[in-house]
């Protein structure tokens, strides 16, 4: 019946219904039409293993401060995400939600968010309005200095979370400050917008400097925790993530050079690693994510913000493995990527390990591919899951594959 549900939700039955589905492709790169017939609420799934219904979290968990950034998003998935949370999440833990409007275009983004949040939400969430496009990366930062709960959540605008969400996330963070942890992120189909469950992975990337999922190791997973513990993760896909505030800011928050998207992913996860964090996967945390085919907007003025940032993270943060991207990239080594003396700074105020002591004690898999080994096949090669291509994060030509 839930397959019955979401086919007869995509019919078209006119002229305007398919009006609404290609302009909502066109627009947001996903069954805009689907979206809207099904409402700001709905039955999901428990996608999570039977061992973590059981388990059982301190009632005394730091509250949390959820941040939701979006530009030009549907009104139909921005407001079934806010749903999700209040809908999901005990009030008590729950210190606020923020919304951040990156400048956004849309009209019903407008007067009639601004109606919908003062009288269907009276309070619950706060409507930050950036006053230009500042970019996910700045947009992220201005939601943080708005936050004054205990622990900072980013979600992407067009996700949902799904049963009991945040206890998980939140019990490794209250035990030690310095962990910063992401969901499983469960697949929501964008053209039927179905939930399925996704298989545990981890966080990787290649010498491009795209992110890349990666099988996890088998000692990970025999760990005291078994299937359900905490998996160490070398990188973090980056939309959907909890760390407690005060880290947050003493370890530098974002670099605000880096412009608009990408690449922020990577650079706050090497830093969490190598100045004496940990980042970890929580199976038992489980929230949905659009996972669209392309990337729906560009970045002002058409430029390759990916590269660019990309460029502050390797001087920044690789030292001499800075190379294996330069020699993918040699087309970049004359680019200016701007000043990055305050980030030099920041990292050597916060004593941090080199980029060698990350590969070796953090992402060992990672050296096999530099001494010429073959390195396990991704992971989402296998044709059976439904899970966009652009995964793999590899250089499509001039179309950088974009999730996320």
């Amino acid at each position: 019946s839930h397959c019955n549900r979401i086919l007869s939700t995509g019919m078209i039955f006119n002229q305007a219904d398919q009006e609404v589905r290609d302009t909502g492709y066109h627009r947001h790169a996903f069954n805009v039409l689907i979206s809207t017939r099904l409402g700001y609420h709905r039955e999901l799934p428990d996608t999570r293993d039977s061992q973590c219904r059981d388990k059982v979290y301190p009632q005394a968990l730091p509250s949390a401060s959820v941040v939701i950034c979006f530009f030009n998003e549907a009104f139909s998935a921005l407001l079934r995400t806010v749903h999700s949370v209040l809908d999901r999440t005990p009030p008590y833990l729950l210190h606020e939600v923020i919304l951040v409007d990156d400048h956004s275009e849309l009209d019903e983004l407008k007067d009639d968010l601004d109606r919908y949040v003062q009288e269907e939400l009276q309070g619950r969430v706060k409507l930050v309005r950036n006053q230009r496009r500042e970019g996910l990366i700045r947009g992220r930062m201005i939601g943080a200095a708005h936050a004054t709960g205990e622990v900072l959540v980013f979600l992407d605008s067009h996700c949902e979370v799904n049963q009991a969400w945040l206890q998980p996330l939140l019990a490794p963070i209250q035990k030690d400050s310095r962990t910063v942890v992401c969901p499983v992120i469960d697949i929501i189909s964008a053209d039927t917008l179905a939930y399925s469950p996704s298989p545990i992975v981890r966080g990787g990337f290649n010498w491009g400097l795209h992110f890349k999922w990666d099988p996890v190791p088998t000692s990970e997973l025999n760990g005291p925790g078994g299937g359900t513990g905490p998996i160490r993760s070398p990188t973090m896909a980056g939309g959907l993530f909890a760390m407690n505030r005060k880290y947050f800011n003493e370890l530098g928050q974002y670099d605000a050079g880096m412009d608009i998207w990408g690449g922020e992913n990577l650079e706050i996860s090497f830093r969490i690693w190598m100045c004496g964090g940990q980042l970890l996967i929580i199976p038992c945390a489980r929230v949905g994510h659009i996972f669209r085919k392309r990337r729906p907007y560009g970045s002002p003025g058409g430029q390759d913000t990916m590269a660019h940032n990309s460029l502050r993270l390797a001087h920044v943060w690789m030292d001499e493995y800075k190379e294996q991207y330069l020699s993918l990239r040699p087309e970049l080594r004359e680019r200016s990527y701007g000043d990055i003396s305050e980030r030099v700074a920041l990292r050597e105020r916060l004593q941090c390990h080199s980029f060698r002591w990350y590969l070796d004690t953090v992402y060992p898999e990672m050296q096999t591919v530099a001494n010429g080994n073959k390195q396990q096949p991704p992971l989402f090669n296998n044709k059976g899951l439904r899970r966009p291509k652009v995964l793999q994060r590899g250089r499509v030509p001039e179309l950088a594959a974009h999730i996320l």
